[in-house]
């Protein structure tokens, strides 16, 4: 693979609704969740995560992709057997699921949020300071938005240190740019800091989601997998 990284995304009203393209592994994974809501995101995320993997790798098929957790929680990719030459990064929220893959080795973490009302505590328990303030400054109109900005860097650089939400949230500090243009499909550049390690990334804001990657070494704006 180049340096690059890719993104790809799909929708709960594009996932099969046979589980024929799950591996022997993956549906007894699949049996063991309890909840329907759980099984719908988790069944989404691994379609997202086949196809990205299948597309980049130029595979014929699903049927030798299969996904796994490592002890970490964190996915990876394996093709018949063996562990895949690729790197990714999986999220789901409202019914979208999204995956970044990049070449072996990089660090990666992606995540996508709904913008949403969050309580009156949230910035102060998961923000830095800088961060508060940097809220607080927008106008109010943008405050939900710049909120689920904040928050879904945060998680893409947690998920990048492949810690997740183990850590504190406001060891990791981010400034996000051209936040005051309208959203749309335009990548936009993200820095973030933990403990002095930067983090370079970008963001979008489409339909109410917010989606953020950030990778090590950096990298130019996500490619869009089709």
């Amino acid at each position: 693979m180049d340096n690059a990284v890719y993104w790809f995304e799909q929708t709960a009203a594009e996932l099969p609704d046979n589980d024929a393209w799950l591996t022997v592994g993956e549906a007894a994974r699949l049996c063991m969740l309890r909840f329907p809501k759980r099984r719908a995101d988790w069944r989404l995320g691994r379609w997202t995560a086949k196809r990205a993997v299948a597309a980049i790798l130029r595979l014929p098929s699903l049927g030798a992709v299969e996904i796994r957790s490592a002890t970490s929680g964190a996915p990876e990719a394996f093709v018949a057997g063996g562990a895949a030459p690729v790197t990714i990064s999986l999220s789901h929220r409202a019914d979208v699921a999204v995956c970044a893959v990049a070449g072996p080795g990089v660090a990666l973490g992606c995540d996508i949020e709904l913008v949403e009302p969050r309580c009156d505590l949230f910035a102060a328990d998961y923000f830095t300071t800088k961060e508060q303030a940097f809220v607080e400054g927008a106008p109010a109109a943008d405050r939900l938005r710049l909120l689920t900005l904040l928050w879904s860097a945060k998680e893409s650089v947690l998920k990048a240190l492949g810690e997740g939400l183990r850590l504190d949230t406001r060891c990791v500090s981010t400034v996000p740019s051209g936040f005051a243009v309208p959203g749309g499909s335009t990548w936009r550049p993200l820095v973030a800091c933990y403990c002095g390690r930067e983090f370079r990334g970008w963001w979008r804001l489409m339909d109410d989601l917010v989606r953020t990657v950030v990778a090590v070494p950096s990298h130019g704006p996500p490619e869009t997998l089709r």
